[in-house]
């Protein structure tokens, strides 16, 4: 945000050390983008859309940025059906809606992250979908448990990481408010191209 004078009020997306009042900074001119498609399937990433899993780069040249106008109301699909989880509690008692918004709210321990865990093996497993895994605040310990649950049932596959199923986007405890508040936008624009291609 520019406050005049030369002066500007930013987000940290990384850590701050070192960093002091009074430094020079510079204008990329652009939003934060980040890798997008089947390079991003199993692979781990931060909320700039870097890959955390020291697997190397990124294989891909296509990027998207995270700020983007919402789709006009004309182009929402109306037609109502159930997305089928394969839980059968879940599809009983509280059906999702397909391509609806799905809130699932819980205190620490309750099971929300094994749900989300079942939810994406079901759709790499029964219905050959792809997911994209967005953990806001997480513990490292639980993104850990997450990533080696996922190389376990073999929705990320360790063999040919081509063939997995689910790209997995972290804004962790550790890391700054910025991070942890945009990373929801990163692991959505990740999802949204595959629904788009």
């Amino acid at each position: 945000q520019l406050l005049g004078n030369n002066r500007v009020r930013a987000v940290a997306m990384s850590a701050t050390d070192g960093l002091t009042r009074g430094m020079a900074v510079i204008d990329t001119g652009a939003p934060i983008r980040v890798p997008v498609g089947g390079a991003t399937l199993g692979r781990i990433f931060n909320v700039l859309g870097e890959p955390v899993d020291n697997l190397g780069p990124v294989d891909t040249s296509t990027t998207s940025p995270i700020h983007r106008s919402a789709p006009a109301f004309i182009q929402l699909d109306t037609k109502l059906s159930i997305f089928e989880t394969g839980i059968k509690v879940v599809d009983l008692l509280a059906p999702y809606r397909r391509g609806g918004k799905i809130g699932l709210f819980g205190g620490a321990g309750v099971g929300k992250t094994v749900l989300i865990m079942e939810l994406i093996n079901n759709i790499a497993k029964a219905h050959g979908g792809v997911s994209v895994f967005g953990g806001v605040g997480e513990r490292t310990r639980e993104g850990n448990d997450l990533y080696m649950e996922m190389k376990e049932s073999g929705v990320i596959n360790k063999e040919n990481i081509a063939e997995s199923k689910v790209a997995l986007v972290y804004g962790q405890m550790n890391e700054p408010p910025g991070a942890r508040m945009r990373v929801g936008l990163t692991a959505l624009t990740m999802a949204e191209y595959f629904r788009d291609v």
